[in-house]
């Protein structure tokens, strides 16, 4: 008796059913034990999890930033806390998490062995993209990114020319996974962080689940940069001169990529630095004219093709007048007042 063999259409609408079903909230134990079951039988089944997560978390995404969408909602919301999880249940972040570590409740990745083209791939002002790798890894593309893939038999690689990047990786034993920088490489074997390449600023890695390696090209690895970790520094510095990773706060990690979400979120940043964040989203500027007002410090979460709409929200906050010109939003107030 032949058995028929399980479509990637069918593995792909069985994995957006648990997702929804994560969604709801936390498995009970007899549905932690039904899809520990399932993600342990086709291989495949495991990326098309990370797929669909990534494909949810941009159709949220359009829903925030759709024509409905009101700023005013974010301006003084705050993030809603995490439920509280028994152990033996899955949430959505831990199943992810687990999938990420090639942990027992899948099948190991078998490498392909398959060379794509290094040719660059760029997202465009106000632009996140997610891009889907051949082994069912993903990268998601913030605004104004570009990167390089090559994949080969020994080796999975990205090059970050410029932007910001988070990376969902699939263990595979065989090739390990690096994101290449000017002079130094990030090394990953399993799940995901954030690496950020813009101009004039300091580069930042931030990991989020599982562990990465920072190395010199063609060298050993010399820094650890461990779960829940973050390291700055300027992209022509040496490794060796490097500063010790830093712990980071869940909160604070979740602040950091919540651009995947097409949001910014600020939390006593000087309004003058909060306008220039915009600026990598949308052709429309913020100027601000008088030199108090700019220091005032945002807290909040807007959307980040919404320039107009946080000036509004910012105006109304601190008394202070907003005009129009073009595709510049004009920020002022007297400065007799406080």
């Amino acid at each position: 008796m032949t058995v028929e063999r399980e479509t990637s259409r069918s593995i792909d609408e069985q994995a957006a059913d648990w997702i929804a079903r994560l969604d709801r909230g936390p498995l009970s134990d007899a549905e932690s034990q039904a899809l520990n079951a399932w993600l342990s039988g086709d291989p495949r089944r495991r990326g098309a999890m990370l797929r669909a997560d990534a494909y949810a978390m941009l159709s949220e995404s359009a829903r925030a930033l759709g024509p409905q969408f009101d700023p005013k909602q974010f301006a003084t919301s705050e993030p809603e806390p995490e439920p509280e999880v028994r152990p033996t249940r899955f949430t959505r972040r831990s199943m992810l998490a687990m999938i990420g570590t090639g942990g027992a409740i899948a099948a190991s990745v078998v490498a392909l062995g398959i060379s794509l083209p290094a040719a660059a791939i760029t997202t465009g002002l106000g632009e996140v993209r997610l891009v889907t790798l051949d082994d069912g890894s993903t990268m998601m593309l913030n605004t104004q990114t570009s990167v390089k893939v090559h994949y080969g038999a020994e080796e999975r690689s990205v090059e970050l020319l410029y932007g910001e990047a988070f990376f969902t990786i699939v263990a595979d034993p065989r090739r390990p996974f690096f994101v290449e920088l000017p002079g130094k490489r990030v090394r990953a074997t399993r799940g995901t962080f954030r690496v950020r390449k813009l101009q004039g600023k300091p580069v930042d890695i931030l990991a989020d689940q599982g562990r990465l390696e920072l190395a010199a090209a063609n060298t050993p690895a010399l820094l650890q940069l461990p779960q829940g970790s973050r390291l700055t520094f300027p992209s022509d510095s040496r490794i060796e001169q490097l500063p010790p990773p830093q712990g980071i706060a869940p909160d604070l990690v979740s602040r950091e990529l919540v651009w995947r979400e097409g949001k910014i979120a600020f939390e006593g940043e000087p309004l003058a630095q909060a306008a220039a964040e915009f600026a990598r989203y949308s052709r429309t500027r913020i100027e601000i004219r008088d030199p108090a007002l700019a220091r005032e410090p945002v807290a909040g979460l807007f959307a980040a093709s919404d320039p107009i709409g946080f000036s509004r929200a910012v105006a109304s906050l601190f008394d202070a007048r907003i005009e129009q010109r073009g595709d510049t939003v004009v920020l002022s107030r007297d400065s007799a007042r406080p």
